[in-house]
C-alpha cells in the first residue's frame, strides 16, 4: 500500500518549529538528513539537537501533523532559520513500512517479553518444578515435568521462569551501607540455601537490606496434561535446560509498549542508581540495558530520561592535612563525574530497564541519576 501517494504527490513540506524553550542547536549540525533504515528518533535527534530527548516536544509543536511521531525511511529532514531555527519534513514517496523507532526496539524484545521484576515472596510462592520424566536431572522439549503448588486444569498453558537477580537497598542513613545493588542469584533455581545461593561477592550485602524484587527470566512454556499433586506437565519448548526448582508462572500476555518518546522526568526520585547489568560485570556502555532502583511507584514511566553520574571519589588531601599519612588528616570528595543517558523502556514497582543510549565513558553499578542535561 502506497502510503498517503496523493497527498505526498503535491510536494508539501511539513513545517515543524523548534521549540524555543530549551531545543539547542548541536554545533556542527547538517542542514538536511535523509532518514534511513536502522535510524532511531534519538540519533537522528542528536544529529540536530544538543538535547535528544527533546524530540517529541519538537514533533508535538505542530498541531498540523496528525501522527507527530512518525517518520519513514527516505523521509528528508531540513533545516532552516526563518524566525529561529525550523526542521521540515519533506515525505518520500515509497511503499509503506515500519517508521523509525526511537530506541532499537528488536534490541530489547528479550527485557520487554521474558522478563519481569517480582515481588520476593510471590516468587517463592509460585508453583515449582519438583521433577522431571524418568527422574532426569535436567529437561529438554517433549519431556513430562512435575510440579507442585499448581492450581489450573488441563490444556493450560505456562510460562517456566528461573530466578536470575534479587536486587536490595540500605539505608542511606547508615554510611557502611549506602548503597543500592543487585546481586546475581548463582544458578538459584530452587532459592534456597543448597546447593546453589545468592552471590554475596563479599560486599557485606548477602541476604540484608531491603528487598526491592527478583528478576526472573521465562525460559520455556509447558502445557497441563494432569491435575494433582504433583501436576504432570508437557514441555513444549525452552531457551535453557528446566530444572528442580524452577518456577511456574502464567504467560504473560500484555501488550508491551512498541513506541518510546524520550522526555525528562518532572522530577528525580530520591536515590534513583544503576543497580544492576544485563550482560556484564563491572561495566556497560551505549546501548547496553541496565536496571535502575527506581519504578512505578515512584513515578517512572517509559521514555523517561535521566543523566547519568559516577559519584566523586572521596580522597584524603595531603595538603590541607600538611602530611602524607593516608589514614589521618583533612579528606575530600571529588564532584560527580558525568557519564552519559539513559532511557527507561519498562517499568516494575521499584525496579526499572533503562537502555544507556549514549556514553562518554563506562557505566558502573551505583551512578547516580539526575535530570537530563
Amino acid at each position: 500500500m502506497i502510503r498517503k501517494i496523493l497527498v505526498l504527490l503535491s510536494g508539501l513540506l511539513v513545517t515543524v518549529a523548534v521549540y524555543a524553550a530549551g531545543a539547542q542547536m548541536r554545533s556542527g549540525h547538517p542542514d538536511s538528513y535523509t532518514v534511513r533504515r536502522g535510524d532511531t528518533l534519538w540519533d537522528i535527534s542528536a544529529k540536530f539537537l544538543s538535547k535528544p530527548w527533546l524530540w517529541p516536544e519538537i514533533w508535538q509543536a505542530n498541531p498540523q501533523v496528525r501522527n507527530p511521531h512518525l517518520i519513514y525511511p527516505g523521509d528528508v529532514l531540513n533545516l532552516s532559520f526563518i524566525n529561529g531555527p525550523r526542521l521540515t519534513l519533506q515525505p518520500a514517496v515509497h511503499a509503506e513500512s515500519e517508521a523509525i523507532p526511537a530506541i532499537p526496539l528488536s534490541e530489547l524484545r528479550m527485557f520487554l517479553k521474558d522478563m519481569r521484576v517480582m515481588d520476593s515472596n510471590a516468587v517463592s510462592a509460585a508453583p515449582y518444578v519438583v521433577a522431571l520424566e524418568e527422574a532426569r536431572l535436567r529437561g529438554s522439549v517433549g519431556q513430562n515435568i512435575y510440579v507442585r503448588g499448581l492450581q489450573g486444569e488441563p490444556g493450560q498453558r505456562w510460562a517456566i521462569v528461573r530466578p536470575s537477580h534479587v536486587f536490595r537497598g540500605f539505608d542511606e542513613g547508615d554510611p557502611a551501607k549506602a548503597d543500592l545493588v543487585g546481586h546475581e542469584l548463582n544458578s538459584n533455581a530452587a532459592m534456597v540455601n543448597a546447593p546453589w545461593e545468592e552471590d554475596s561477592r563479599n560486599d557485606g550485602h548477602y541476604g540484608r537490606g531491603d528487598d526491592m524484587g527478583v528478576e526472573v527470566t521465562v525460559i520455556g512454556t509447558a502445557e497441563t496434561l494432569r491435575m494433582g499433586d504433583p501436576s504432570t506437565l508437557l514441555l513444549l519448548d525452552s531457551t535453557r535446560e528446566i530444572r528442580s526448582g524452577d518456577r511456574i508462572m502464567p504467560i504473560d500476555d500484555h501488550p508491551y509498549d512498541a513506541q518510546f518518546f524520550p522526555h525528562a522526568p518532572k522530577s528525580v526520585p530520591t536515590d534513583a542508581r544503576v543497580i544492576g547489568f544485563a550482560d556484564a560485570m563491572d561495566a556497560v556502555g551505549s546501548r547496553q540495558v541496565v536496571s535502575l532502583s527506581i519504578g512505578a511507584k515512584d513515578g517512572v514511566d517509559n521514555g523517561q530520561t535521566y543523566s547519568i553520574y559516577e559519584p566523586g571519589e572521596t580522597i584524603h588531601d595531603d595538603v590541607a592535612s600538611n602530611s602524607f599519612r593516608r589514614g589521618f588528616g583533612k579528606r575530600v570528595t571529588l564532584p560527580d563525574e558525568y557519564v552519559g543517558h539513559v532511557m527507561v523502556f519498562r517499568t516494575f514497582d521499584r525496579v526499572s530497564y533503562g537502555l544507556i543510549m549514549d556514553s562518554l565513558r563506562p557505566v558502573h553499578k551505583g551512578n547516580r541519576l539526575r535530570m537530563p542535561e
